[in-house]
């Protein structure tokens, strides 16, 4: 492998394989007891995207959980990639994690090697390599579902893509959720989503369907006003990148539990 090749991910695989997650348990898993001794790691939970009229929300809950347990409340899904892009992850959490992280270091080693960013559909093909790299560890148990949000400046708009384990990218047109939630996200996002949406109304809608996650799944943490903990939620257009304050999601949150409490007391 050339050392000056624009692909780091590559050159990782060709020259250091052990610095990668995804290639050190190849050898896999011998006995029903391993494997759960594997499975039973933290794992972060619901995370979705829709687009809005100007770009793309990209959103995910707080919550890991470890078997019924709550592991942590704060782990963070949602990474930037570069200017325009980002990764909401679910799946194993560590591997989750790296993953992330590694691609935001492609994506640089990319620019700096080459003087110019990927397309959109570019990086998009990138997390799906590392996808794939990571399926002798999905058969295992540590699977890694990611969604890839970002704003495609030669288009104009924002695009959404998801993922299977083995690699498989799928572009959606409208909106995506994915995790132990991500169904019943899901069911919220296509009640209420239209393609003309501004931005204070889709970052409302992404709100609601993680509470709505959160009520339905034990998996998806819901907002916690005790402790101060909220979704992430970033905001991706032609400016770049923005993350929503947690103090507006707070103010949305509480808005929308009013609304509802007013709403089950005139059922009564």
């Amino acid at each position: 492998m050339n050392s000056w090749s624009s692909s780091f991910y590559d050159m990782l695989v060709a020259e250091h394989p052990n610095l990668l997650t995804q290639f050190k348990l190849e050898s896999g898993i011998r006995s029903v007891e391993e494997r759960g001794k594997l499975t039973n790691v933290p794992h972060g939970t619901t995370v979705l995207a829709l687009k809005y009229k100007d770009g793309v929300i990209i959103a995910g809950d707080r919550m890991a959980t470890e078997g019924y347990q709550v592991s942590a409340r704060r782990i963070e899904k949602v990474y930037r990639c570069d200017d325009y892009s980002a990764i909401a992850i679910s799946g194993a959490a560590g591997v989750c994690i790296e993953m992330a992280r590694l691609l935001q270091v492609e994506l640089e080693h990319y620019e700096k090697i080459e003087g110019v960013q990927l397309t959109t559909e570019g990086k998009a093909n990138k997390l799906s390599q590392m996808v794939k790299g990571n399926l002798p560890l999905a058969m295992q148990g540590l699977v890694v579902i990611p969604i890839f949000a970002g704003y495609d400046v030669n288009k104009g708009e924002g695009r959404i893509y998801k993922y299977d384990i083995t690699g498989g990218k799928y572009e959606e047109t409208e909106y995506h959720s994915t995790g132990s939630g991500g169904k019943d996200a899901r069911t919220t996002l296509k009640k209420l989503y239209s393609p003309d949406l501004s931005e204070d109304k889709a970052v409302m809608i992404a709100l609601e369907a993680l509470y709505d996650a959160a009520e339905e799944d034990i998996g998806t943490g819901g907002p916690d006003m005790v402790r101060g903990i909220f979704p992430i939620v970033k905001v991706i257009n032609k400016s770049g990148i923005t993350d929503i304050e947690q103090a507006q999601i707070e103010a949305s949150y509480r808005q929308l539990i009013n609304s509802r409490r007013k709403a089950i007391a005139k059922e009564k």
